[in-house]
């Protein structure tokens, strides 16, 4: 418990916002998010990737099928990182996403990822 300017105690109360549960996406736990992603070479494919997600295609088998990354192996999953582990657009992109949310195609120097939030 804080005290105001008046040296009246008081509580913090958290600003909670529609969608992800905390302003900014999900809350991130010891400092390490999980997520998974599509990675391809050019916008148009990462665009329609995404459009087929959101028509609701699964997103571990579009992942098998398109990315370009080793992590297709595993439907996409990367598994915890900690931020500085990930360039700094891939890592910025996940901390905006709730939990199960999809990124529109994110540039990085690698190419464009679909990114979806999984923890």
């Amino acid at each position: 418990m804080g005290k105001n300017k008046y040296g009246k105690g008081y509580q913090k109360k958290d600003i909670k916002t529609k969608g992800s549960g905390t302003k900014g996406g999900a809350p991130i736990r010891d400092g390490k998010i999980k997520a998974s992603h599509i990675l391809v070479d050019k916008l148009s494919k990462a665009q329609e990737v995404y459009e087929d997600l959101q028509a609701g295609e699964d997103f571990q088998k579009l992942a098998q099928k398109y990315s370009n990354c080793p992590s297709k192996n595993k439907g996409g999953n990367l598994g915890e990182f900690p931020k500085g582990q990930m360039v700094a657009e891939f890592w910025n992109a996940c901390v905006k996403l709730g939990i199960g949310q999809i990124s529109q195609p994110v540039k990085t120097q690698f190419g464009y990822h679909i990114i979806k939030r999984t923890g």
